[in-house]
């Protein structure tokens, strides 16, 4: 693990070049592979990156300041092949709080983490996983339930703060519980990639903007689905 001034900083983008350079200003190395997928844009960034630890950070996240550090101690242990951080909303409010309380549960039972945890790996076992699966939806969630299969999968118990924007724009209930949904099906072994059209939103919108009002999540699933992965 190298200090935060050694660190190799990757952007894997898509979208906006123009607004994303300008964000980027020659900080790092920025990458535009084909995909638009989370997970194809993860997979070209640990494709180009030569360290050998991997480290994701959504582009909404912040990670505290002694993060490489964290993660560091938490690889000296070799038992340890990559792990995650606390999950925090950066704004206030009950509804993002409760969701907080009850997401920690979820992940502390499970050691199933999310991508706005910080997900961290190291790079040997990511290439020998394969990396990301092309998924649409919960990449990150299959990402994290194969990592445990391969070592010991651990927490930092030190928040890693993401923006609670996409559950402000959407409703925090609503997009709570059509998150719990998505769970639901995964844990059954049923089809979530038909689902990724409403999760994402409006295809002529950034990914997170406001579900259409007057139209069900049902009415934005395509009807040709399949019920099985």
């Amino acid at each position: 693990m190298v200090g935060a001034g050694e660190a190799e900083v990757i952007v894997a983008a898509s979208g906006d070049p123009e607004d994303t350079e300008r964000v980027v200003a020659g900080r790092a190395r920025l990458l535009w592979p084909g995909g638009s997928t989370r997970a194809a844009l993860m997979n070209a960034g640990a494709a180009a990156a030569r360290g050998p630890v991997l480290f994701f950070v959504h582009a909404d996240s912040i990670p505290p300041q002694n993060a490489l550090e964290l993660v560091e101690g938490a690889l000296s242990d070799e038992r340890v092949v990559g792990g995650a951080f606390e999950h925090l909303f950066a704004e206030p409010g009950w509804q993002l709080r409760a969701i907080t309380r009850v997401n920690r549960i979820r992940y502390r039972l499970t050691r199933n983490y999310y991508g706005d945890q910080g997900i961290f790996v190291r790079a040997s076992v990511f290439r020998q996983m394969g990396g990301y699966r092309d998924l649409q939806v919960l990449e990150d969630l299959d990402f994290s339930q194969r990592l445990k299969r391969l070592g010991r999968s651990v927490l930092i118990p030190v928040p890693l703060v993401t923006s609670g924007r996409r559950f402000l724009a959407r409703g925090p209930g609503r997009t709570f519980f059509f998150i719990v949904w998505l769970l639901v099906l995964h844990t059954l072994g049923l089809n979530t990639e038909r689902y990724a059209r409403g999760w994402r939103g409006p295809a002529d919108r950034p990914p997170g903007s406001p579900w259409p009002l007057g139209r069900s999540l049902e009415e934005m699933v395509p009807s040709d689905g399949a019920d099985r992965r």
